[in-house]
């Protein structure tokens, strides 16, 4: 008898779910509520959250839409617990008034390495063979003009510069007089961001050259960017930044620099993270960089440009990164759920 009552204890045991297979107990009873900010690396980054706590801390999540001063609003007032991506170098003024009254507070660093700058091929300027051999800054362009010949102006490179109306490209205007360019380049406005792109990724694919305005993380330098290369620009300064970008008259400009390199911030409800104290310790572990995001972008790109299934790829493929946010069993549930 002594020895059935032992074959049936260690039939339980081996029959036995794992210790993580436990269903997992949130902290809190009520959905977390992701701002749904409306550019695709905040979607991305709000499915992959999602989807950790859905699956690996067994709680219920929502997503409110909307731009980014309402939903930094909607974060002060607690209808918001989470937003996944805060500029730090363009907090707007709610964000500055939020974070200092306490009621918000920067949670870790999503990536550290925002960027923005001028790009050309890698094959234009490296290789014995390259037509613009030697080109590293953006002085060197105009001795190298006629490899990026403007069709409608011959006698000019062209410069794709960002897309008409946004702020980058007033700012690279401004460049452009202070660097003295615009004897040797165009200033060519693309109408839309797909337009820029396809301007940037067809030169590429057909090996010409061009020279273009970018940022990342950005599907298109997911998918190119191994072959492009940022020119040099006179290293970044504040007071010369600042300066450049108060001046009104773009003519005026005599002095530029180069684009900040920006870090993109987990923005988190005060009194929500206080009382989970769990999922705010993931939240803070989150962290990527510039070219994993922008891996996952060309991901979405190219799959019809789902966050859900941008998401779902990247929990399946980089088990190495995202491992490092959660305690091991919140992990092998995630792993389970897929």
């Amino acid at each position: 008898m002594t020895r059935f009552r032992a074959a049936l204890a260690a039939a339980a045991f081996l029959c036995a779910p794992p210790a993580w297979a436990a269903d997992p107990k949130c902290e809190t009873d009520q959905p977390i509520v992701f701002g749904g900010l409306d550019w695709d690396s905040a979607a991305f980054h709000t499915a992959v959250a999602q989807a950790i706590l859905t699956k690996g801390y067994g709680c219920k999540v929502d997503t409110v839409p909307g731009s980014t001063i309402p939903l930094i609003n909607g974060l002060a007032r607690g209808d918001v617990q989470v937003l996944m991506e805060i500029w730090a170098n363009n907090q707007p003024e709610a964000w500055t008034k939020a974070a200092a009254a306490g009621t918000v507070r920067e949670n870790g660093t999503n990536f550290p390495d925002a960027i923005q700058g001028w790009f050309v091929p890698r094959y234009a300027v490296e290789g014995d063979q390259a037509p613009a051999r030697g080109l590293k800054s953006v002085s060197d362009l105009p001795r190298h003009k006629a490899v990026f010949r403007d069709p409608e102006e011959p006698g000019k490179g062209r410069f794709y510069n960002c897309v008409a109306g946004w702020q980058c490209e007033v700012v690279n205007e401004k460049k452009l007089h202070a660097y003295g360019l615009l004897d040797h380049f165009t200033n060519f406005k693309p109408g839309t961001g797909a337009a820029l792109a396809a301007a940037a990724e067809s030169a590429v694919r057909r090996r010409q050259p061009v020279l273009f305005y970018y940022w990342g993380p950005t599907w298109l330098l997911g998918k190119i960017g191994r072959d492009l290369v940022m020119l040099e620009e006179p290293p970044f300064d504040q007071a010369s930044w600042d300066a450049m970008t108060a001046e009104k008259d773009p003519a005026k400009v005599r002095t530029a620099t180069a684009y900040p390199v920006v870090k993109v911030v987990v923005g988190v409800n005060s009194a929500f993270a206080d009382k989970s104290p769990g999922i705010a310790r993931f939240l803070e572990a989150y962290q990527t960089s510039g070219d994993i995001v922008s891996e996952a972008l060309a991901y979405m790109q190219d799959t019809g440009g789902k966050a859900a299934d941008g998401a779902r790829n990247f929990l399946k493929t980089r088990e190495d990164v995202w491992s490092a946010w959660v305690p091991a069993d919140v992990a092998a549930r995630v792993k389970a759920g897929l």
